[in-house]
């Protein structure tokens, strides 16, 4: 038997939910799901849980029951659910009920009928090639003219190169850059926190910053952080390339992410290695890849 057949084993059409959910929980900590996923999910079962009857057998819960459960999330609990919460807690119901009916608990999946109300939150702000090129020409100037300030370079190049989230350029340290590596130099991404290790990963340094980053390292007496500002102070940086560039956008670590997703996209990079570059779950990465496809139209479908 499959570690998946065995987890749903001992359930039947007359086990109740409580028990159902925690082998659910335990099949997708096996299958390697993110914490937050699965605590996201976990907790939109256990709102169904209590929601109907505790002696309420799996086998019994219609589509009705569903569908009457979301509408008492919308209007009847009185505790607001935004569109995006309730499109998730949709996607949990039906990852739940396809599951017990894939593994052979249930002839009929009661949530296959359940509308699906997807949310999408309006497309991010990305620069396009030729800002991109105005903006590492700004950050070269900062550079080379006096007072030679190279952490404007050091930083939107990082950014534009590998997608890191602020927190994540925020906690780098020197040690997390490796020039030798054997396939070339890169960045590892690491997580103190054991529960985000799903997240970490080595991300290819280009070779403009491998070769600006010793004289970096040296003209800031680097010790520790690679990046030894505060949040804002780094964004004050990235606010003064777009200012010097002359751009109408406010460059953030957010919009820089984003050009780095677009343009590994738009390379032809292939879809999981952008997914993995990026540090999230397969699930966040449908909403990620449905924007790309808008942003890169019509060079793209």
């Amino acid at each position: 038997m499959s570690p998946q057949e065995v987890t749903t084993a001992h359930i039947t059409p007359q086990t109740t939910l409580i028990p159902a959910i925690n082998a659910w929980q335990y099949y997708l900590e096996d299958q390697g799901s993110s914490p937050n996923t699965i605590k996201a999910f976990i907790g939109d079962l256990n709102l169904l849980a209590s929601y109907l009857p505790p002696d309420r057998t799996l086998g019994s819960i219609t589509t009705t029951d569903l569908n009457n459960f979301l509408n008492w999330m919308q209007h009847g609990r009185g505790v607001p659910c935004s569109p995006k919460t309730l499109s998730r807690r949709i996607t949990s119901l039906k990852a739940f009920f396809r599951w017990l009916n894939e593994y052979g608990v249930l002839l009929v999946d009661p949530a296959e009928q359940v509308v699906q109300k997807s949310v999408i939150s309006p497309l991010p702000t990305v620069l396009n090639p030729d800002e991109v090129r105005e903006a590492l020409a700004v950050a070269e100037e900062f550079w080379q003219k006096a007072p030679h300030d190279s952490r404007y370079l050091a930083l939107f190049d990082m950014l534009i190169n590998t997608g890191l989230k602020k927190s994540e350029t925020l906690a780098l340290q020197l040690n997390h850059i490796d020039l030798e590596a054997p396939g070339g130099a890169l960045v590892f991404v690491r997580y103190a926190n054991p529960q985000y290790r799903f997240k970490e990963r080595k991300i290819p340094l280009p070779d403009s910053w491998v070769e600006l980053y010793p004289k970096y390292k040296e003209q800031y007496n680097l010790t520790d952080r690679v990046f030894p500002w505060s949040p804002r102070r780094l964004e004050y940086l990235l606010e003064d390339i777009s200012v010097q560039a002359g751009l109408e956008k406010h460059i953030s670590f957010e919009m820089c992410r984003w050009t780095c997703a677009l343009s590994d996209y738009q390379s032809g990079m292939e879809p999981d290695k952008i997914r993995q570059k990026l540090g999230i779950s397969k699930i966040q990465w449908r909403e990620v890849r449905m924007k790309l496809r808008k942003l890169s139209a019509p060079e793209k479908d």
